[in-house]
C-alpha cells in the first residue's frame, strides 16, 4: 500500500517536475502571497488591537474614547483611519478575511454546478444537451459585472447581504465557463476506445461518465478555478462599489473605497490607496497561480517550456551574420523538428 500511494504521488507531481522553471516561479510566488494574505486575514485580527468596524476604545472608567478621523498612517494606526474613525489596517484584515470566503464559496458554487451539466450534457446528447447550451449561452452574454448586479437584486427578496448572497450572486456569472470547458472537452472524450469499449461491455452511465470521462476532462478545472478566483475578487468589489455585496459597515474593500472617494478630493489618499493595493495584490497572486498552472497541466507547454526553439553553438557564434544572410541553423526542438531557416528542413 505505501509503494502505491508512493508512484500514486510520483505520477501527479510528474507534471510539475517536466513544466518550465517560469510555470514553477509564477505558481510559487502566486501561492506565496495567497498564502500570506490568508494568514494575515485569518491570523492578523487576533493580534491586531482594534477591530473593523470599532470606531471608540473603552476606558478604565467604563466611559468610551472615539478614535480619531481621517487620521494619518502613523505608530497607532499603521494604514490611518476613515471618515468613520475606523482604523484602516483592521479592514483591510477583515476584509481579507471575507474576500477569500467570498471568493471560495463562489468558486466551488459554480464548479459543482457547471462541472457536473457539462459532463451531463456532453456525454447524453440530444435535446437535453441543446435545452442547456440555450440556457448558459443566454446566461454568457450578459457581462460578468451585470449578471452579478441583477442576481444580486433577485436575492435580495430571499437572502440578506452577507456572504451566502455575495457569493451566490458572484458564483452564478462563472457557472457558463465552467459548462462550456467541460462539455467540449466530454464531446471529444466519450468517443475515445476505452470509453466504447465500457460501453460495449455494459457498464452504466454514470459509472462510464465517473470512472472514464471526468478523470480525464477536469484536467483543466484547477486552471479555470484559480483564474475564476482573481476574477471573482474584482466582482466582489465592484458589487461593493456599487453598494450591492455585504451589509454596511462590514469591512469590505469595494465598499471601503466607495466611501474613500469623497476623501481623494481633500487630499486623503490612505484610505483609497491600501484597499486598492489589497485587491489589485490578491488579484494579481491568484492570477499567476492560474497561468502557472496552466503551463504545468498543458502537455506542449509542458514539453517546449516558454524558451522555444534555441539556436546550437555554431549559430549562437554567427548569429548576427546569419540574421543577415539567412545560412542560420536552428537546433532540434524538443519535438525532434527543425526550424523552417535549417538546411534541407523543407522546400
Amino acid at each position: 500500500m505505501p509503494s502505491q500511494l508512493r508512484v500514486r504521488l510520483e505520477h501527479a507531481a510528474r507534471p510539475f517536475r517536466q513544466a518550465s522553471r517560469t510555470a514553477k516561479v509564477l505558481v510559487a510566488v502566486g501561492l506565496l502571497i495567497t498564502l500570506v494574505f490568508t494568514l494575515a486575514a485569518f491570523v492578523g485580527p487576533e493580534f491586531h488591537e482594534y477591530d473593523g468596524i470599532q470606531y471608540r476604545v473603552e476606558q478604565e472608567d467604563g466611559s468610551y474614547e472615539q478614535l480619531p478621523r481621517l487620521a494619518p498612517p502613523s505608530s497607532e494606526h499603521l494604514l490611518g483611519t476613515t471618515r468613520d474613525r475606523y482604523d484602516v489596517f483592521a479592514r483591510i484584515l477583515d476584509g481579507g478575511r471575507l474576500a477569500l470566503a467570498v471568493v471560495l464559496f463562489s468558486t466551488l458554487i459554480a464548479m459543482l454546478i457547471g462541472v457536473p451539466l457539462g459532463l451531463l450534457s456532453g456525454y447524453r446528447g440530444g435535446k437535453l444537451d441543446r435545452a442547456l447550451v440555450t440556457v448558459m449561452d443566454a446566461l454568457y452574454v450578459f457581462p460578468p459585472l451585470l449578471l452579478a448586479i441583477i442576481v444580486a437584486f433577485l436575492l435580495q427578496a430571499y437572502l440578506a447581504q452577507g456572504v451566502p448572497s455575495a457569493a451566490a450572486a458572484v458564483g452564478v456569472v462563472y457557472i457558463p465557463q465552467y459548462f462550456r470547458v467541460v462539455r467540449n472537452h466530454t464531446l471529444s472524450v466519450k468517443q475515445e476506445p476505452y470509453v466504447e469499449a465500457a460501453r460495449s461491455l455494459g457498464a452504466k452511465q454514470h459509472t462510464i461518465i465517473s470512472r472514464y470521462v471526468a478523470f480525464n476532462v477536469i484536467q483543466s478545472v484547477p486552471v479555470i478555478f484559480t483564474l475564476n478566483a482573481a476574477d471573482a475578487v474584482l466582482t466582489l468589489a465592484s458589487l461593493g462599489f456599487l453598494g450591492l455585496g455585504v451589509q454596511p459597515p462590514t469591512p469590505e474593500w469595494g465598499y471601503d473605497i466607495s466611501q474613500a472617494v469623497i476623501d481623494i478630493t481633500s487630499g486623503v489618499w490612505w484610505t483609497a490607496l491600501w484597499p486598492g493595493l489589497a485587491i489589485v495584490t490578491l488579484v494579481t497572486a491568484l492570477t499567476l497561480v492560474g497561468e502557472g498552472l496552466n503551463d504545468v497541466i498543458n502537455p506542449l507547454l509542458r514539453a517546449r517550456g516558454m524558451s522555444g526553439a534555441k539556436l546550437d553553438d555554431d549559430a549562437v557564434s554567427t548569429a548576427g551574420g546569419a540574421a543577415r544572410d539567412g545560412e542560420g541553423t536552428l537546433a532540434p526542438t524538443a519535438d525532434g523538428d527543425h526550424g523552417d531557416d535549417a538546411p534541407g528542413g523543407g522546400p
